[in-house]
């Protein structure tokens, strides 16, 4: 399916991650090390987009997802993309999918 996941319907977005899911558990199965983790990268994009990036506020800190005890403080958001910066991190600024971010 070559449709950018920003034009999907919440609908085809979620038969997409279901999809990919499925990949992922047989990469995962097979020892395939890298492709399972490109496909969970794809779930974690996808899911993105079932989100409201208004949920996320620039200056907030936010529990990374399946991270805890690190966090990710949000300077600005483009689209479903949070950029900052990780605490206790290198300094790098950074972007991230806001379905990374915990609430």
């Amino acid at each position: 399916q070559d449709k950018r996941y920003s034009s999907m319907t919440e609908h085809e977005l979620r038969q997409e991650i279901g999809s990919l899911q499925e990949q992922a558990r047989k990469a995962e199965q097979m020892g395939m090390v890298s492709e399972f983790a490109v496909l969970e990268r794809k779930v974690q994009m996808a899911k993105a987009y079932l989100m409201d990036p208004n949920e996320f506020k620039p200056g907030e800190l936010y529990e990374l997802e399946g991270n805890p005890g690190q966090f990710f403080k949000i300077d600005y958001l483009n689209g479903v993309f949070a950029w900052g910066y990780r605490l206790g991190g290198d300094g790098h600024e950074e972007a991230l999918p806001i379905s990374l971010l915990k609430k």
